[in-house]
């Protein structure tokens, strides 16, 4: 279940609607954690890190997966990221071209990474990756997949919202959890937070508990210049917009009026049309997030003329701890190397 289709009651305390859920939610958490334990794994001669989490719905994995990337083209590695790509359409492997491929087709977090490093979406993770090695790729990030148990991953980082946390801790259809915690942790190396907030504390405490390490971790945005004190008309069609909207706050944005759209959606013509005639009514700047833009900019003719008229804040993962992703990588490369060894 996608992002865009989670209902808002899984971010609230459990009511009577996720308690009548339960019986499906043990069924799919069941069968979900038994596909991770018993499922075969392709051991690939590449390394192979996943930047994951244990719930649908925005954490905060790309800008931790291109902290990640980066880190690991300092240290001499070829890198590549592997995606879903949701929210495209494509049903075979295929090599993003960030200049000309559209977001409804490969997806919008594909293009962000396409900046950083090759991208290959597939919804054969299997297949993606060994296209990936075909360019000469030899450390493959994966954006998402922890749950897809198709590709042994040599390390497997969990982004954890340190607001949201685990929503109301229940399992699909009655919650955002892919699966039980337990069960889901058993396969995850370490846990980083993304945010301030205590609500990731139960998935901490769980993880200080198997002896994973837990890192923490902000959003920290980029290029503010000139958005302290304007007045905005803040929009975003992100898992957590909230998220943006206290960003924005944060540097001294005065949000006078803010839009939330669902997780990846596709902006229409009318959408456009109302924003627009809303910001210039009221004498408003339009401010997006990095992935709604990129959306947008490489949409229809009308929806790249609105990018135009609007300006994004970017974000980067900052770690509490300047070294982990360094740690991160080097742990990767030393599995990895286990793993070959030991012929595979």
């Amino acid at each position: 279940m996608a992002g865009s289709e989670a209902p808002p009651f899984w971010w609230e305390k459990p009511d009577w609607r996720a308690w009548a859920l339960w019986p499906a939610s043990a069924i799919y958490g069941a069968v979900a954690s038994t596909r991770m334990r018993t499922a075969p794994r392709e051991k690939l001669p590449a390394a192979v890190l996943c930047v994951g989490n244990l719930t649908v719905g925005g954490e905060g994995k790309t800008p931790v997966a291109i902290a990640l990337g980066k880190q690991a083209r300092k240290e001499g590695h070829k890198v590549g990221f592997l995606s879903r790509g949701f929210g495209g359409s494509l049903s075979r492997p295929h090599l993003v071209d960030a200049g000309h491929d559209a977001a409804r087709h490969v997806g919008d977090e594909p293009l962000l990474l396409a900046r950083h490093a090759p991208v290959v979406v597939s919804p054969d993770r299997s297949a993606g990756a060994r296209r990936l090695i075909e360019e000469g790729c030899d450390f493959l990030i994966m954006d998402d997949g922890f749950q897809s148990a198709r590709i042994h991953m040599d390390y497997a980082l969990i982004v954890v919202d340190a607001q949201r946390g685990l929503g109301n801790g229940h399992v699909i259809p009655a919650g955002p959890l892919r699966a039980p915690v337990v069960n889901q942790l058993r396969f995850a190396d370490a846990v980083v937070t993304m945010g301030q907030g205590d609500a990731a504390q139960y998935t901490v405490r769980r993880a200080a508990r198997a002896g994973k390490p837990v890192y923490h971790a902000r959003a920290r945005p980029m290029k503010t210049r000139g958005l302290k004190g304007a007045r905005v008309l803040a929009f975003a069609g992100i898992g957590n917009p909230e998220k943006f909207y206290a960003t924005l706050r944060e540097i001294g944005a005065e949000l006078v009026a803010t839009r939330s759209f669902p997780d990846h959606h596709q902006f229409t013509e009318d959408d456009l049309a109302e924003l627009s005639g809303e910001a210039r009514a009221d004498g408003l700047a339009l401010v997006t997030t990095e992935k709604d833009l990129v959306r947008l900019s490489s949409g229809h003719r009308p929806m790249r003329e609105f990018a135009g008229t609007v300006r994004a804040l970017p974000v980067e993962a900052a770690f509490e701890t300047v070294d982990t992703p360094g740690a991160i990588v080097r742990q990767t490369i030393t599995a990895w190397r286990e793993r070959m060894l030991k012929g595979g």
